[in-house]
């Protein structure tokens, strides 16, 4: 019996147990079941969505970069192809013997070798590395000739940006060069191996108008990441094309017109309109040498130029605007009630306490007038005007034509030059003001510094009497139309008629009066004279010294240590339509350096007359078309 207790008791506990494990499985079966349910059918979006982002990659297309064209529609910046050579792991048993046989075939640095080592280890097996970029058609010849013996290496095609007018274009156009660090804004376009944006000029300016929109590739991959196929493809938007008030072919002459000097700088306005006709800097630089990198002895060796190769000088070079700073003074003299009978005796200097400022001409000019203070430049009646009215009243006339600050044109770097007042000197040099400093301001000396572009402005303004402002950009164009910059509306000076006629017979005597300054650098063609004004900014005065030693002329000193010569001048006289303006550093005089230069850029911009000859035209923007 008690034989059979034990045996019942035993049966009881395993049923238990039995009941307990049946409900642990029921149990985790049935949150399997609800676990399954809830991913199966309440997730299934989700994960059905995470599913097709695993298997979908998403891939950035590059747009084509807008064209920057002169007012006539010629290329300035144009895209190319670009050939590139590229090796992928997989389909090579032996990299480096792969890169030893190409380097046989083509020019393979040991950087390039090295580099290349590194990126393979880093990349998956099946990306494509580059090896060399923008390779010239025979280097492609030679790699497909030899390609059996290349195993992994191919040649891609892209599209790389060239400059047809090289340094002449340079400081105007600008470059694109590869996106730094800093310069990512979380556009993925931007993170793009070798994509390029624009880093000076019009090339920055307009960056994101010629940059265009990104495409998308969407590409199907296996689990390893290889595609498999496209599933789609959205091209983008190409960027549009910029249209500059540039003449290519002005632009060229004026170039190497200011190639006949080592560091020089001009700017040809259309004094109707403000378009900027030319914009000449030298030395100057190769801009596709940015767009294929530079090495570092390159890159030193344009840094450390003492010519400054990379700056524009035309916009950001600032000098002593000399003696074309006067035409400033007579306004200011005549708007204060000093009339042009009004005339000083020149002795060849002047006395102010117990310092002596002397005119350029030694020996003096004698009685001069208005008209004669300019057609001579003599400084002392320019002294005496200034002594009377004050820095100040000079500083607001000058402010008034473009001078001390930017003109605004639409190119980056621009700088603003300096028109001092006593408030300016006190707050930036911490000093008053001291009355010989209103003297030597009053030729365009001392403080007062101002660029080319500002002296064109100042120029076109003298010529016309209207609030010129000079501008780069016509408008832009695509496929789809075109969206043209309004014509320009000026509004008037508010300078008196007679006060600006005045100084445009003092100009025309400059040049045209036998006794003018740079009457020898005249435009003979009736009909195409030019009116002007020479100017000299001192960089130094000859030591007693050096006179000892007998250095008596500009020209007798080192390069570094003579004047700067300048001259402004519009064309022509009877009916202004071009101004220029011109400075050449160490040049010496105005009238035997800068003048000269002057004159041939508006001889050949009147025989050109780009002003004259109908410009590239806009399109109009398809009707419903959004621009």
């Amino acid at each position: 019996m008690a034989q059979n207790h034990d045996d019942s008791s035993k049966s009881k506990t395993f049923s238990r147990r039995a009941l307990f494990l049946a409900g642990g499985q029921a149990l985790l079966f049935s949150t399997l079941a609800g676990r399954m349910y809830y991913l199966q059918i309440v997730k299934s979006d989700t994960y059905k969505t995470l599913a097709e982002d695993n298997r979908v990659n998403l891939r950035v297309l590059p747009p084509p970069r807008g064209r920057i064209l002169d007012r006539f529609g010629v290329e300035l910046a144009v895209n190319e192809q670009n050939y590139r050579l590229v090796l992928v792991r997989e389909q090579t048993r032996d990299v480096e013997a792969t890169l030893d046989s190409l380097g046989s075939v083509i020019s393979l640095s040991e950087h390039d070798f090295k580099r290349v080592l590194r990126e393979v280890k880093r990349k998956r097996a099946f990306v494509p590395v580059t090896v060399r970029d923008n390779l010239s058609w025979e280097e492609v010849s030679k790699i497909s000739v030899n390609a059996a013996d290349l195993p992994g290496a191919s040649i891609e095609v892209g599209q790389t940006r060239s400059y047809p007018y090289g340094p002449a274009m340079a400081h105007t156009l600008g470059y694109v060069a590869a996106v730094s660090e800093r310069e990512l804004t979380g556009d993925p376009l931007l993170e793009l191996p070798g994509f390029r944006i624009g880093k000076n000029g019009m090339e920055k300016q307009h960056d994101l108008v010629l940059r265009g929109k990104q495409g998308n590739s969407h590409l199907e991959v296996n689990a390893y990441g290889r595609v498999i196929r496209e599933l789609s493809r959205d091209e983008g938007e190409p960027g549009r094309d910029a249209v500059l008030t540039i003449d290519a072919g002005l632009q060229t002459f004026v170039q190497q017109r200011l190639m006949s000097e080592q560091s020089a700088a001009a700017v040809v306005m259309d004094i109707k309109n403000g378009d900027v006709l030319s914009l000449g800097s030298v030395p100057s630089y190769d801009p596709s040498a940015f767009n294929r990198g530079l090495s570092t002895r390159e890159w030193n060796g344009l840094i450390k130029d003492h010519l400054s190769p990379l700056t524009n000088k035309a916009i950001a070079g600032t000098f002593a605007p000399g003696s074309t700073f006067k035409m400033i003074v007579t306004l200011a003299a005549l708007k204060e009630g000093i009339g042009p009978q009004h005339s000083v005796f020149c002795p060849g200097s002047m006395r102010l306490g117990n310092a002596k400022f002397h005119c350029w001409k030694r020996g003096g000019h004698g009685w001069v007038d208005l008209n004669g203070s300019i057609k001579y430049s003599c400084d002392v009646y320019f002294y005496d005007v200034a002594r009377r009215i004050g820095v100040d009243k000079i500083a607001a006339m000058a402010s008034r034509f473009g001078l001390g600050q930017p003109v605004g044109v639409d190119l980056p770097g621009e700088r603003s030059g300096v028109v001092p007042t006593k408030a300016w000197k006190l707050a930036n040099i911490g000093e008053p003001w001291q009355g010989g400093e209103t003297l030597i301001a009053a030729i365009g000396q001392g403080f007062v510094l101002s660029t080319p572009l500002q002296l064109a402005t100042m120029t076109a303004r003298l010529a016309t009497g209207l609030k010129i402002t000079p501008r780069l950009t016509r408008g832009f164009n695509d496929e789809a139309g075109g969206i043209a910059a309004p014509e320009p509306q000026f509004e008037s000076m508010g300078i008196p008629a007679e006060h600006l006629r005045l100084v445009h017979n003092a100009m025309d005597a400059v040049t045209n009066n036998r006794r003018g300054t740079a009457y020898k650098a005249r435009i003979e063609q009736e009909g195409w004279e030019m009116a002007g004004k020479t100017g000299t900014s001192q960089v130094r005065r000859i030591t007693l010294a050096e006179r000892a030693a007998g250095v008596f002329k500009n020209e007798d000193l080192p390069w570094r240590r003579r004047d700067h010569a300048l001259f402004v001048g519009y064309a022509p006289v009877h009916n202004p339509r071009y101004a220029c303006a011109v400075i050449v550093e160490h040049g010496g005089g105005g009238s035997s350096t800068a003048a000269p230069i002057v004159r041939d850029i508006l001889t050949e911009t009147q025989r050109r007359d780009p002003s004259g000859v109908p410009a590239f035209q806009l399109q109009a923007p398809v009707p419903g078309q959004e621009t």
